[in-house]
């Protein structure tokens, strides 16, 4: 037990070391971008441009967070964000009246809006039932409902793309408020949301007792499944949110939208300090983490790079990652056991 509780110490004590170097990590990014694109880096479309695709990874990779802090993984949320989407399209194309008011249309987008994050709440649901009621392990269980919703909305739409929304709706992907895209400014709430909700919440201290040590947190009288359940309903729903931006940018729906993000959460949560083995995640470290990859990726773009060389680039980094991340903790392990012999 004290060498579990010892790992755990040197663990949280790495981990924020690695969100503490990533401040100046950024900074060398964008001194090594600016000179490499001789300043059209820091151009004020490519910083719009920054700002507009951040959001729905943003939102992605919190939704992927919640669930890694548990010690747990979430392989759905593009499949999830996707149904969600298909549903809240059907409900804009199909059920607003021709001719209708902008007041009626309005009226509209509220419903498609409240039920794309009940039908992404209930997806996520799903899971949490899977996970913490069936215990069937995070990676099998959401690998599973990964297919069954990408499979449910290949059914919907035939494998054809849902288009043509109202132009109220599309405001939300791009319009934008005293020169800020709405949509960073919706993952700017979400993300203070989330925050506080770790930090200063019952149910985040449970959240990071559940990724350190289940059975010590369900002796200690808090209820593991019911925990692991919410975990993954706020994961849904974050990607029900991630769905709605995504959708208004993009004016289209189909079952395989975004789907190379997957990965990219993943490094990203493991980038900004975001334990695999859980009990640790910070909202701070995988913004910075999600700052920091979205530079990379628009100067590359601005550099000519092929897109599938980028694809294989954060493959890579992530299998570094890792990699840094099992060294680490092999190291705590073996130092433990020596300070107990």
């Amino acid at each position: 037990m004290f060498t579990k509780l010892q790992t755990r110490y040197q663990t949280w004590q790495a981990a924020n070391s690695d969100v503490a170097a990533l401040p100046w990590l950024l900074g060398a990014v964008l001194l090594l971008m600016t000179v490499l694109t001789r300043g059209r880096f820091l151009g004020s479309s490519n910083i719009i441009n920054l700002l507009s695709q951040m959001p729905e990874l943003g939102l992605l990779s919190l939704a992927m967070m919640v669930a890694m802090i548990t010690a747990g993984i979430d392989l759905s949320i593009i499949s999830a964000a996707n149904l969600s989407a298909v549903v809240m399209a059907l409900v804009l194309t199909q059920l607003v009246p021709e001719g209708a008011s902008s007041t009626t249309v309005w009226g509209f987008v509220v419903l498609a809006i409240i039920t794309g994050l009940l039908t992404s709440a209930f997806l996520g649901a799903i899971n949490g039932y899977l996970i913490g009621y069936v215990e069937v392990p995070a990676v099998l269980a959401t690998l599973g409902t990964m297919i069954l919703y990408e499979g449910v909305t290949l059914a919907i739409t035939r494998g054809f793309v849902i288009s043509g929304l109202p132009s109220q709706f599309l405001l939300l992907g791009n319009a934008r408020i005293l020169g800020i895209p709405i949509q960073m400014l919706i993952f700017a709430v979400v993300a203070v949301v989330i925050g506080l909700l770790l930090q200063k919440r019952p149910y985040g201290v449970y959240l990071y007792f559940v990724g350190s040590n289940p059975t010590a947190t369900a002796f200690s009288g808090v209820n593991v499944r019911r925990v692991l359940l919410r975990t993954y309903i706020t994961s849904g729903l974050l990607s029900g949110i991630a769905a709605i931006v995504m959708l208004a940018r993009f004016n289209s729906a189909n079952a395989r939208q975004g789907s190379s993000l997957l990965l990219l959460t993943v490094l990203i949560c493991m980038l900004g300090g975001t334990d695999p083995y859980g009990g640790f995640g910070r909202v701070s470290g995988l913004v910075l983490a999600l700052v920091i990859l979205q530079m990379v990726t628009s100067g590359l773009n601005l550099l000519g790079v092929n897109s599938f060389a980028a694809v294989a680039l954060w493959g890579a980094m992530l299998v570094g990652v890792i990699i840094y991340k099992f060294v680490q903790r092999r190291r705590w392990e073996r130092q433990g056991k020596q300070q107990l012999s």
